[in-house]
Protein backbone atom coordinates (compact mmCIF):
# COMPACT_ATOMS: atom_id res chain seq x y z
CA UNK A 1 0.00 0.00 0.00
CA UNK A 2 1.65 3.59 -1.00
CA UNK A 3 2.43 5.55 1.90
CA UNK A 4 -0.19 8.89 2.03
CA UNK A 5 2.52 10.85 1.37
CA UNK A 6 3.06 9.84 -2.07
CA UNK A 7 -0.30 10.41 -3.18
CA UNK A 8 -0.15 11.76 -6.69
CA UNK A 9 -2.18 14.64 -7.55
CA UNK A 10 -2.31 17.27 -10.05
CA UNK A 11 0.00 15.78 -12.38
CA UNK A 12 -0.50 16.11 -15.77
CA UNK A 13 -1.62 13.25 -18.17
CA UNK A 14 1.47 12.40 -21.40
CA UNK A 15 0.35 14.07 -24.38
CA UNK A 16 -0.18 10.80 -26.32
CA UNK A 17 -2.85 9.14 -28.26
CA UNK A 18 -4.03 11.86 -30.57
CA UNK A 19 -3.60 12.92 -34.34
CA UNK A 20 -0.75 15.12 -34.32
CA UNK A 21 -2.23 16.86 -37.95
CA UNK A 22 -5.63 16.55 -37.20
CA UNK A 23 -5.32 18.42 -34.19
CA UNK A 24 -2.83 20.96 -35.74
CA UNK A 25 -5.88 23.77 -36.77
CA UNK A 26 -2.82 26.11 -38.73
CA UNK A 27 -1.50 22.61 -40.42
CA UNK A 28 -4.70 21.28 -41.57
CA UNK A 29 -5.95 24.65 -42.47
CA UNK A 30 -2.95 25.46 -45.05
CA UNK A 31 -2.78 21.92 -46.45
CA UNK A 32 -6.50 22.40 -47.75
CA UNK A 33 -5.59 25.84 -48.57
CA UNK A 34 -3.04 24.61 -51.27
CA UNK A 35 -3.89 21.26 -52.37
CA UNK A 36 -5.70 20.76 -55.30
CA UNK A 37 -9.15 20.07 -54.82
CA UNK A 38 -8.84 16.71 -56.50
CA UNK A 39 -6.14 15.72 -54.34
CA UNK A 40 -7.61 16.85 -50.82
CA UNK A 41 -8.96 13.68 -50.14
CA UNK A 42 -6.35 11.72 -50.45
CA UNK A 43 -3.60 13.96 -48.74
CA UNK A 44 -5.98 14.12 -45.74
CA UNK A 45 -6.19 10.63 -45.31
CA UNK A 46 -2.65 10.04 -45.82
CA UNK A 47 -1.66 12.78 -43.17
CA UNK A 48 -4.53 11.42 -40.95
CA UNK A 49 -2.85 7.91 -40.66
CA UNK A 50 0.55 9.72 -40.31
CA UNK A 51 -0.80 12.19 -37.40
CA UNK A 52 -2.36 9.22 -35.46
CA UNK A 53 1.21 7.01 -35.75
CA UNK A 54 3.02 10.22 -34.76
CA UNK A 55 0.69 10.60 -31.81
CA UNK A 56 0.44 6.94 -30.46
CA UNK A 57 2.17 5.79 -27.28
CA UNK A 58 4.83 3.30 -29.95
CA UNK A 59 5.78 6.33 -31.63
CA UNK A 60 7.00 8.26 -28.42
CA UNK A 61 8.69 5.30 -27.29
CA UNK A 62 10.44 5.06 -30.71
CA UNK A 63 11.24 8.72 -30.76
CA UNK A 64 12.98 8.01 -27.07
CA UNK A 65 14.64 5.04 -27.50
CA UNK A 66 16.29 6.14 -30.48
CA UNK A 67 17.97 8.94 -28.50
CA UNK A 68 18.84 7.37 -25.30
CA UNK A 69 20.43 4.52 -27.33
CA UNK A 70 22.55 6.31 -29.63
CA UNK A 71 24.05 4.86 -32.87
CA UNK A 72 27.73 3.23 -32.22
CA UNK A 73 30.58 2.88 -34.83
CA UNK A 74 32.65 -0.62 -35.52
CA UNK A 75 36.00 0.48 -37.40
CA UNK A 76 36.42 -3.08 -37.53
CA UNK A 77 35.11 -6.73 -37.39
CA UNK A 78 37.06 -9.39 -34.50
CA UNK A 79 39.43 -10.06 -37.01
CA UNK A 80 40.75 -7.11 -37.88
CA UNK A 81 38.96 -6.45 -41.04
CA UNK A 82 38.17 -2.65 -41.65
CA UNK A 83 34.01 -2.72 -42.07
CA UNK A 84 33.03 1.34 -40.98
CA UNK A 85 29.63 0.15 -40.22
CA UNK A 86 27.45 2.32 -37.67
CA UNK A 87 25.06 0.33 -35.32
CA UNK A 88 21.59 1.78 -34.54
CA UNK A 89 18.85 1.00 -31.79
CA UNK A 90 15.64 -1.12 -33.60
CA UNK A 91 13.44 2.08 -32.70
CA UNK A 92 15.86 3.87 -35.34
CA UNK A 93 15.02 1.83 -38.07
CA UNK A 94 10.80 1.57 -37.23
CA UNK A 95 11.26 5.32 -37.06
CA UNK A 96 12.66 5.02 -40.68
CA UNK A 97 10.74 2.53 -42.00
CA UNK A 98 7.58 4.49 -41.49
CA UNK A 99 8.44 7.75 -42.55
CA UNK A 100 9.71 6.59 -45.59
CA UNK A 101 6.67 4.54 -46.30
CA UNK A 102 4.49 7.91 -45.50
CA UNK A 103 6.42 9.05 -48.70
CA UNK A 104 8.53 11.26 -47.45
CA UNK A 105 10.98 10.99 -49.38
CA UNK A 106 8.67 11.17 -52.41
CA UNK A 107 8.09 14.50 -53.84
CA UNK A 108 9.08 15.23 -57.10
CA UNK A 109 7.69 12.17 -59.02
CA UNK A 110 3.67 12.44 -57.59
CA UNK A 111 0.63 15.56 -58.05
CA UNK A 112 0.87 17.85 -55.41
CA UNK A 113 3.96 15.76 -53.72
CA UNK A 114 5.95 18.79 -51.93
CA UNK A 115 3.43 20.06 -49.89
CA UNK A 116 1.91 16.46 -48.88
CA UNK A 117 5.60 15.92 -47.23
CA UNK A 118 5.88 19.05 -46.25
CA UNK A 119 3.18 18.37 -44.25
CA UNK A 120 4.22 15.14 -43.76
CA UNK A 121 7.35 15.72 -42.27
CA UNK A 122 6.54 18.49 -39.85
CA UNK A 123 4.26 15.42 -38.24
CA UNK A 124 6.74 12.90 -37.93
CA UNK A 125 9.57 15.40 -36.93
CA UNK A 126 7.43 15.88 -33.92
CA UNK A 127 8.06 12.36 -33.32
CA UNK A 128 11.70 12.45 -33.36
CA UNK A 129 14.13 14.87 -35.31
CA UNK A 130 16.99 12.87 -36.17
CA UNK A 131 15.41 10.56 -38.78
CA UNK A 132 14.56 13.46 -40.65
CA UNK A 133 18.36 13.76 -42.05
CA UNK A 134 18.60 11.30 -43.96
CA UNK A 135 14.84 11.69 -45.48
CA UNK A 136 15.96 15.20 -45.72
CA UNK A 137 19.08 14.46 -48.18
CA UNK A 138 17.44 11.37 -49.66
CA UNK A 139 14.61 14.35 -51.33
CA UNK A 140 17.19 16.69 -51.71
CA UNK A 141 19.57 14.45 -53.96
CA UNK A 142 17.04 14.27 -56.59
CA UNK A 143 16.83 17.51 -58.83
CA UNK A 144 20.67 17.72 -57.92
CA UNK A 145 20.95 13.83 -60.01
CA UNK A 146 18.58 15.08 -62.84
CA UNK A 147 21.32 17.35 -64.07
CA UNK A 148 22.93 13.56 -65.08
CA UNK A 149 19.79 11.64 -66.79
CA UNK A 150 21.52 8.16 -67.01
CA UNK A 151 22.14 8.54 -62.97
CA UNK A 152 18.38 10.29 -62.32
CA UNK A 153 17.21 6.86 -64.54
CA UNK A 154 19.24 4.25 -61.91
CA UNK A 155 18.72 5.92 -58.85
CA UNK A 156 15.74 8.13 -58.63
CA UNK A 157 13.26 5.47 -57.99
CA UNK A 158 15.28 3.89 -55.38
CA UNK A 159 15.32 7.65 -53.92
CA UNK A 160 11.40 8.05 -54.25
CA UNK A 161 10.79 4.18 -53.06
CA UNK A 162 8.35 4.23 -50.06
CA UNK A 163 9.76 0.72 -49.44
CA UNK A 164 13.08 1.49 -46.30
CA UNK A 165 15.80 -1.09 -46.64
CA UNK A 166 18.93 -1.15 -44.23
CA UNK A 167 22.37 -2.58 -44.72
CA UNK A 168 25.30 -2.26 -46.72
CA UNK A 169 24.75 -4.28 -50.25
CA UNK A 170 24.48 -3.21 -53.95
CA UNK A 171 22.22 -0.34 -54.63
CA UNK A 172 21.07 -2.57 -57.20
CA UNK A 173 19.64 -5.40 -55.24
CA UNK A 174 17.29 -3.01 -53.27
CA UNK A 175 14.16 -1.83 -53.55
CA UNK A 176 14.38 1.64 -51.58
CA UNK A 177 17.89 3.44 -51.24
CA UNK A 178 18.71 6.87 -49.52
CA UNK A 179 21.32 9.30 -49.71
CA UNK A 180 23.67 11.84 -47.32
CA UNK A 181 25.73 14.18 -48.37
CA UNK A 182 29.73 14.66 -47.58
CA UNK A 183 30.43 18.78 -48.40
CA UNK A 184 32.23 20.30 -45.41
CA UNK A 185 35.97 20.16 -44.25
CA UNK A 186 37.88 21.16 -41.66
CA UNK A 187 39.80 23.77 -42.79
CA UNK A 188 36.46 25.41 -45.18
CA UNK A 189 32.87 24.33 -43.42
CA UNK A 190 30.63 26.60 -45.01
CA UNK A 191 33.27 28.01 -47.59
CA UNK A 192 33.69 24.87 -49.80
CA UNK A 193 35.48 26.04 -52.16
CA UNK A 194 38.22 26.03 -49.83
CA UNK A 195 37.74 21.82 -50.34
CA UNK A 196 41.11 19.90 -50.66
CA UNK A 197 39.80 16.70 -51.49
CA UNK A 198 40.94 15.55 -55.32
CA UNK A 199 39.38 14.10 -57.99
CA UNK A 200 41.22 12.07 -60.38
CA UNK A 201 39.28 10.87 -63.56
CA UNK A 202 39.46 7.34 -64.83
CA UNK A 203 39.47 6.06 -68.48
CA UNK A 204 36.41 5.19 -68.25
CA UNK A 205 33.32 8.59 -69.05
CA UNK A 206 31.95 10.30 -65.94
CA UNK A 207 34.36 7.53 -63.36
CA UNK A 208 36.70 9.16 -60.90
CA UNK A 209 38.72 7.98 -57.91
CA UNK A 210 38.83 10.54 -54.56
CA UNK A 211 41.22 11.20 -52.34
CA UNK A 212 40.32 13.28 -48.79
CA UNK A 213 38.49 14.13 -46.06
CA UNK A 214 35.01 15.40 -44.45
CA UNK A 215 34.52 16.75 -41.29
CA UNK A 216 31.16 16.37 -41.84
CA UNK A 217 29.58 13.28 -43.25
CA UNK A 218 25.41 13.09 -42.69
CA UNK A 219 24.08 9.36 -42.17
CA UNK A 220 27.39 7.61 -43.25
CA UNK A 221 24.84 3.99 -43.36
CA UNK A 222 22.99 5.38 -46.38
CA UNK A 223 23.44 4.07 -50.08
CA UNK A 224 24.87 6.73 -51.54
CA UNK A 225 26.48 10.51 -51.36
CA UNK A 226 27.02 13.59 -52.72
CA UNK A 227 30.42 14.81 -52.23
CA UNK A 228 32.17 18.00 -53.62
CA UNK A 229 35.84 17.27 -54.71
CA UNK A 230 38.35 19.35 -56.67
CA UNK A 231 38.56 17.73 -60.28
CA UNK A 232 40.75 19.11 -63.09
CA UNK A 233 37.94 21.47 -64.22
CA UNK A 234 37.49 22.99 -60.29
CA UNK A 235 34.68 21.94 -57.52
CA UNK A 236 32.43 19.37 -59.01
CA UNK A 237 29.97 16.98 -57.35
CA UNK A 238 30.29 13.44 -57.72
CA UNK A 239 28.31 10.75 -56.03
CA UNK A 240 30.06 8.35 -53.91
CA UNK A 241 28.41 4.58 -53.32
CA UNK A 242 28.81 3.16 -50.25
CA UNK A 243 28.91 -0.51 -52.37
CA UNK A 244 29.81 -0.66 -55.76
CA UNK A 245 27.86 -2.84 -58.23
CA UNK A 246 30.03 -6.30 -57.80
CA UNK A 247 29.56 -6.49 -53.88
CA UNK A 248 33.04 -5.21 -52.70
CA UNK A 249 32.90 -2.08 -50.25
CA UNK A 250 33.63 1.41 -51.44
CA UNK A 251 36.57 2.71 -49.77
CA UNK A 252 34.60 4.93 -47.17
CA UNK A 253 36.61 5.48 -43.85
CA UNK A 254 34.59 6.38 -41.04
CA UNK A 255 37.12 7.97 -38.74
CA UNK A 256 34.49 9.14 -36.07
CA UNK A 257 31.07 9.73 -34.80
CA UNK A 258 30.60 13.50 -33.96
CA UNK A 259 29.45 13.56 -30.28
CA UNK A 260 26.74 16.18 -30.92
CA UNK A 261 24.67 18.28 -28.78
CA UNK A 262 20.98 17.02 -29.86
CA UNK A 263 20.12 14.81 -33.06
CA UNK A 264 21.62 12.05 -31.45
CA UNK A 265 19.64 9.04 -32.91
CA UNK A 266 21.16 10.26 -36.08
CA UNK A 267 25.31 9.81 -36.75
CA UNK A 268 27.34 12.57 -38.20
CA UNK A 269 30.63 11.09 -39.04
CA UNK A 270 34.46 12.44 -40.36
CA UNK A 271 35.36 10.16 -43.15
CA UNK A 272 38.16 9.65 -45.32
CA UNK A 273 38.43 8.81 -48.85
CA UNK A 274 41.32 6.69 -50.34
CA UNK A 275 41.07 6.02 -53.98
CA UNK A 276 37.58 6.34 -53.47
CA UNK A 277 35.47 5.43 -56.75
CA UNK A 278 32.77 8.23 -57.14
CA UNK A 279 30.57 9.22 -60.83
CA UNK A 280 30.94 12.65 -61.69
CA UNK A 281 27.32 15.10 -61.39
CA UNK A 282 27.08 17.70 -63.58
CA UNK A 283 30.17 19.07 -65.34
CA UNK A 284 33.45 19.90 -63.82
CA UNK A 285 33.95 23.30 -62.15
CA UNK A 286 30.47 23.23 -61.13
CA UNK A 287 29.65 21.49 -58.32
CA UNK A 288 28.22 24.35 -56.37
CA UNK A 289 25.66 25.07 -59.35
CA UNK A 290 24.68 21.29 -59.33
CA UNK A 291 23.90 20.90 -55.81
CA UNK A 292 21.94 24.12 -55.29
CA UNK A 293 19.08 23.49 -55.61
CA UNK A 294 19.42 20.26 -53.30
CA UNK A 295 20.81 23.10 -50.75
CA UNK A 296 17.29 24.56 -51.04
CA UNK A 297 15.60 21.82 -50.91
CA UNK A 298 17.15 20.82 -47.32
CA UNK A 299 16.93 24.51 -46.41
CA UNK A 300 12.97 24.22 -46.84
CA UNK A 301 13.21 21.19 -44.80
CA UNK A 302 14.90 23.25 -42.24
CA UNK A 303 12.18 25.29 -41.83
CA UNK A 304 9.88 22.83 -41.97
CA UNK A 305 11.37 20.79 -38.88
CA UNK A 306 11.95 24.50 -37.04
CA UNK A 307 8.02 24.98 -37.40
CA UNK A 308 7.71 21.09 -36.32
CA UNK A 309 9.84 21.23 -33.31
CA UNK A 310 8.34 24.82 -32.41
CA UNK A 311 4.70 23.45 -32.70
CA UNK A 312 5.34 20.30 -30.24
CA UNK A 313 6.79 22.71 -27.91
CA UNK A 314 3.64 24.88 -27.88
CA UNK A 315 1.45 21.95 -28.06
CA UNK A 316 2.83 20.50 -24.55
CA UNK A 317 2.81 23.66 -23.24
CA UNK A 318 -0.74 23.88 -24.02
CA UNK A 319 -1.66 20.66 -22.44
CA UNK A 320 0.22 21.37 -19.53
CA UNK A 321 -1.11 24.26 -18.48
CA UNK A 322 -4.99 22.63 -19.51
CA UNK A 323 -4.34 20.47 -16.92
CA UNK A 324 -1.92 21.63 -14.49
CA UNK A 325 -4.28 23.72 -11.18
CA UNK A 326 -2.14 26.37 -9.61
CA UNK A 327 -2.84 29.31 -7.22
CA UNK A 328 -6.80 27.99 -7.55
CA UNK A 329 -7.00 27.69 -11.23
CA UNK A 330 -6.27 25.60 -14.22
CA UNK A 331 -3.00 27.68 -15.45
CA UNK A 332 -4.41 28.05 -18.94
CA UNK A 333 -7.19 30.65 -17.62
CA UNK A 334 -4.56 32.99 -15.88
CA UNK A 335 -3.68 35.69 -17.90
CA UNK A 336 -0.25 36.15 -17.51
CA UNK A 337 0.08 32.59 -18.45
CA UNK A 338 -2.47 32.78 -21.14
CA UNK A 339 -0.04 35.64 -22.77
CA UNK A 340 2.89 33.08 -23.01
CA UNK A 341 1.12 30.46 -24.41
CA UNK A 342 -0.38 33.07 -27.73
CA UNK A 343 2.77 34.67 -27.89
CA UNK A 344 4.44 30.90 -28.52
CA UNK A 345 1.10 29.93 -30.53
CA UNK A 346 1.63 32.73 -32.65
CA UNK A 347 5.74 32.23 -33.43
CA UNK A 348 4.50 28.49 -34.19
CA UNK A 349 1.45 29.37 -36.98
CA UNK A 350 3.27 31.99 -38.52
CA UNK A 351 6.42 29.57 -39.31
CA UNK A 352 4.02 26.46 -40.24
CA UNK A 353 1.83 28.85 -42.73
CA UNK A 354 5.34 30.15 -44.18
CA UNK A 355 6.27 26.81 -44.38
CA UNK A 356 3.24 25.50 -46.77
CA UNK A 357 3.50 28.52 -48.83
CA UNK A 358 7.00 27.25 -49.43
CA UNK A 359 6.00 24.08 -50.08
CA UNK A 360 2.92 24.87 -52.48
CA UNK A 361 6.02 27.17 -54.63
CA UNK A 362 7.76 24.26 -55.63
CA UNK A 363 5.02 22.12 -56.59
CA UNK A 364 3.56 24.93 -58.95
CA UNK A 365 7.57 25.34 -60.40
CA UNK A 366 7.37 21.11 -60.32
CA UNK A 367 3.79 21.63 -62.16
CA UNK A 368 5.66 23.96 -64.94
CA UNK A 369 2.15 25.82 -65.09
CA UNK A 370 0.92 29.40 -65.42
CA UNK A 371 3.11 31.09 -62.70
CA UNK A 372 5.74 29.00 -62.31
CA UNK A 373 8.78 31.58 -63.19
CA UNK A 374 7.39 33.97 -61.02
CA UNK A 375 7.32 31.30 -58.05
CA UNK A 376 10.76 30.43 -58.62
CA UNK A 377 11.54 33.69 -58.09
CA UNK A 378 9.93 34.00 -55.30
CA UNK A 379 11.46 31.00 -53.41
CA UNK A 380 15.28 32.57 -54.63
CA UNK A 381 14.38 34.45 -52.07
CA UNK A 382 11.71 33.47 -49.66
CA UNK A 383 13.93 30.40 -48.88
CA UNK A 384 16.93 31.74 -47.92
CA UNK A 385 15.14 34.67 -45.38
CA UNK A 386 12.63 31.88 -43.91
CA UNK A 387 15.54 29.47 -43.22
CA UNK A 388 17.13 32.24 -41.37
CA UNK A 389 14.84 33.15 -39.41
CA UNK A 390 12.45 30.60 -38.43
CA UNK A 391 15.31 28.28 -37.68
CA UNK A 392 16.34 31.06 -35.56
CA UNK A 393 12.70 31.56 -33.69
CA UNK A 394 12.86 27.98 -32.65
CA UNK A 395 15.26 27.56 -29.65
CA UNK A 396 13.73 31.02 -27.90
CA UNK A 397 10.30 29.00 -28.27
CA UNK A 398 11.55 25.61 -27.03
CA UNK A 399 12.97 27.05 -24.09
CA UNK A 400 10.02 29.29 -23.30
CA UNK A 401 7.34 26.11 -23.50
CA UNK A 402 10.02 24.26 -21.54
CA UNK A 403 9.19 26.92 -18.78
CA UNK A 404 5.72 26.81 -19.08
CA UNK A 405 6.15 23.16 -17.51
CA UNK A 406 8.26 24.57 -14.31
CA UNK A 407 10.72 21.70 -13.28
CA UNK A 408 8.51 18.81 -14.83
CA UNK A 409 10.30 20.48 -17.86
CA UNK A 410 13.65 20.10 -16.92
CA UNK A 411 13.45 16.34 -16.68
CA UNK A 412 14.45 13.86 -19.41
CA UNK A 413 10.95 12.53 -19.23
CA UNK A 414 8.78 15.03 -20.25
CA UNK A 415 10.37 15.38 -23.77
CA UNK A 416 11.39 18.50 -23.49
CA UNK A 417 14.90 18.73 -23.23
CA UNK A 418 15.07 16.56 -26.35
CA UNK A 419 12.99 19.40 -28.31
CA UNK A 420 15.53 21.86 -26.24
CA UNK A 421 18.62 20.42 -27.61
CA UNK A 422 17.60 19.49 -31.44
CA UNK A 423 16.56 23.64 -31.18
CA UNK A 424 19.62 24.97 -32.67
CA UNK A 425 20.75 22.28 -35.68
CA UNK A 426 18.46 23.68 -38.50
CA UNK A 427 19.62 26.83 -38.29
CA UNK A 428 23.00 25.65 -38.36
CA UNK A 429 23.26 22.80 -40.83
CA UNK A 430 22.65 23.84 -44.78
CA UNK A 431 24.39 27.58 -43.75
CA UNK A 432 24.22 29.18 -40.67
CA UNK A 433 22.80 32.82 -40.35
CA UNK A 434 25.25 34.68 -41.60
CA UNK A 435 25.13 32.85 -44.86
CA UNK A 436 21.74 32.85 -45.70
CA UNK A 437 21.77 36.53 -44.89
CA UNK A 438 24.46 36.94 -47.32
CA UNK A 439 22.81 34.58 -50.10
CA UNK A 440 19.23 36.68 -49.58
CA UNK A 441 21.85 39.81 -50.47
CA UNK A 442 23.24 38.02 -53.48
CA UNK A 443 19.49 36.69 -54.95
CA UNK A 444 19.00 41.65 -54.41
CA UNK A 445 22.04 42.50 -56.08
CA UNK A 446 21.78 39.68 -58.85
CA UNK A 447 18.30 38.48 -59.60
CA UNK A 448 16.05 41.58 -58.78
CA UNK A 449 12.93 39.31 -60.14
CA UNK A 450 13.14 37.73 -57.01
CA UNK A 451 12.33 41.08 -55.12
CA UNK A 452 9.94 41.43 -57.52
CA UNK A 453 8.50 38.17 -57.31
CA UNK A 454 7.96 38.94 -53.00
CA UNK A 455 6.64 42.17 -53.61
CA UNK A 456 3.94 41.19 -55.78
CA UNK A 457 3.42 38.58 -52.86
CA UNK A 458 3.59 41.50 -50.22
CA UNK A 459 0.84 43.04 -52.34
CA UNK A 460 -1.78 40.42 -51.89
CA UNK A 461 -2.08 41.62 -48.33
CA UNK A 462 -1.86 45.56 -48.84
CA UNK A 463 -4.55 47.71 -46.89
CA UNK A 464 -5.58 44.58 -45.06
CA UNK A 465 -3.93 46.18 -41.89
CA UNK A 466 -2.53 49.24 -41.33
CA UNK A 467 0.44 47.54 -39.08
CA UNK A 468 1.71 45.26 -42.09
CA UNK A 469 1.31 48.35 -44.63
CA UNK A 470 3.72 50.49 -42.43
CA UNK A 471 6.53 47.47 -41.99
CA UNK A 472 6.58 46.73 -46.00
CA UNK A 473 6.85 50.96 -46.34
CA UNK A 474 9.67 50.36 -43.88
CA UNK A 475 11.05 47.12 -45.84
CA UNK A 476 11.38 49.04 -49.08
CA UNK A 477 13.11 52.16 -47.60
CA UNK A 478 15.80 49.70 -45.95
CA UNK A 479 15.81 48.10 -49.28
CA UNK A 480 16.78 51.49 -50.94
CA UNK A 481 19.43 51.99 -48.37
CA UNK A 482 22.93 50.23 -49.57
CA UNK A 483 25.09 51.90 -46.98
CA UNK A 484 26.82 49.68 -44.99
CA UNK A 485 24.03 46.73 -46.41
CA UNK A 486 26.48 43.68 -45.40
CA UNK A 487 27.04 44.74 -41.59
CA UNK A 488 22.82 45.42 -41.40
CA UNK A 489 21.77 42.17 -43.51
CA UNK A 490 20.41 40.33 -40.78
CA UNK A 491 18.54 43.18 -39.84
CA UNK A 492 16.96 43.46 -43.13
CA UNK A 493 16.24 39.91 -43.59
CA UNK A 494 14.60 39.80 -40.24
CA UNK A 495 12.07 42.53 -41.75
CA UNK A 496 11.75 40.69 -44.84
CA UNK A 497 10.68 37.53 -43.43
CA UNK A 498 8.59 39.47 -40.24
CA UNK A 499 6.65 41.02 -43.55
CA UNK A 500 6.40 37.95 -45.41
CA UNK A 501 4.62 36.04 -42.78
CA UNK A 502 2.75 39.13 -41.75
CA UNK A 503 1.07 39.44 -45.30
CA UNK A 504 0.21 35.28 -44.98
CA UNK A 505 -1.34 35.81 -41.66
CA UNK A 506 -3.25 38.29 -42.69
CA UNK A 507 -4.53 36.42 -45.70
CA UNK A 508 -5.43 33.49 -43.92
CA UNK A 509 -4.95 33.29 -40.40
CA UNK A 510 -8.11 33.95 -38.35
CA UNK A 511 -8.85 37.67 -37.40
CA UNK A 512 -7.64 37.11 -33.80
CA UNK A 513 -4.22 35.42 -34.68
CA UNK A 514 -3.35 37.85 -37.63
CA UNK A 515 -4.17 41.20 -35.23
CA UNK A 516 -1.80 39.74 -32.49
CA UNK A 517 1.13 39.31 -35.05
CA UNK A 518 0.68 42.50 -36.80
CA UNK A 519 0.53 44.28 -33.49
CA UNK A 520 3.87 42.36 -31.57
CA UNK A 521 5.98 41.83 -34.81
CA UNK A 522 5.22 44.70 -37.28
CA UNK A 523 3.50 47.14 -34.81
CA UNK A 524 6.01 47.11 -32.21
CA UNK A 525 3.60 46.19 -28.90
CA UNK A 526 5.75 43.90 -27.67
CA UNK A 527 8.77 43.29 -25.19
CA UNK A 528 12.38 41.43 -25.65
CA UNK A 529 10.23 37.92 -23.93
CA UNK A 530 7.22 36.42 -25.07
CA UNK A 531 4.31 36.46 -22.70
CA UNK A 532 4.49 40.31 -23.37
CA UNK A 533 1.36 40.92 -25.80
CA UNK A 534 -0.68 43.57 -25.22
CA UNK A 535 -3.22 42.28 -22.83
CA UNK A 536 -6.27 43.58 -25.02
CA UNK A 537 -5.80 41.41 -28.02
CA UNK A 538 -7.55 37.91 -27.97
CA UNK A 539 -5.47 35.93 -26.83
CA UNK A 540 -8.17 33.23 -24.97
CA UNK A 541 -8.71 32.33 -28.60
CA UNK A 542 -5.08 32.21 -30.23
CA UNK A 543 -4.74 29.69 -27.32
CA UNK A 544 -7.59 27.78 -27.78
CA UNK A 545 -6.74 27.45 -31.75
CA UNK A 546 -3.58 26.01 -30.00
CA UNK A 547 -4.67 23.37 -28.20
CA UNK A 548 -3.79 19.66 -29.01
CA UNK A 549 -6.15 17.04 -28.22
CA UNK A 550 -5.94 15.44 -25.43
Amino acid sequence: MAASTHTVTNQVPPLVGYDVFSTDRALTEGVERHSAPALLDETRAELTALGRAAGSAEAQEWGALANENPPKLRTHDRYGNRIDEVDFHPAWHQLLERSVGAGLTDAWGRPGGHLRRAAGFLVWTQVEAGNGCPVSMTHAAVPALRTEPALAAEWEPRLTSHRYEPGLRPAGEKAGALFGMAMTEKQGGSDVRANTTRAVPLDAAGEYLLTGHKWFCSAPMCDGFLVLAQAPGGLTCFLVPRVLADGTRNVFRIQRLKDKLGNRSNASAEVEFDGTWARRVGEEGRGVRTIIEMVAATRLDCVVGSAALMRQSVAQAVHHATYRSAFGGELIDKPLMRNVLADLALESEAATTLALRLASAYDTVQDGGDGAERERAFLRLAVPAAKYWVTKRCTPVATEALECLGGNGYVEESGMPRLLRESPLNSIWEGSGNVQALDVLRALQREPEALNAVLQELGEARGADHRLDGAIKGLLTELADLSGIEARARRLVERLALVLQGSLLVRWAPPEVADAFCASRLGGDWGTAFGTLPHTLGLAAVVDRARPAG
